[in-house]
């Protein structure tokens, strides 16, 4: 066996057949200024 994977499935696959999808970000960072407000204690729930 050698040490490459076989490449044939990958090469053959046709990329038309994908769904479009739209990705959305579940848990956002927090921005520079809601940082801030926290650390002050300003922050309102």
């Amino acid at each position: 066996m050698s040490d490459k994977p076989d490449m044939t499935e990958i090469a053959r696959f046709d990329k038309t057949k994908l769904k479009k999808t739209e990705t959305k970000e579940k848990n956002p960072l927090p921005t520079k200024e809601t940082i801030e407000q926290e650390r002050k204690g300003d922050a309102t729930p």
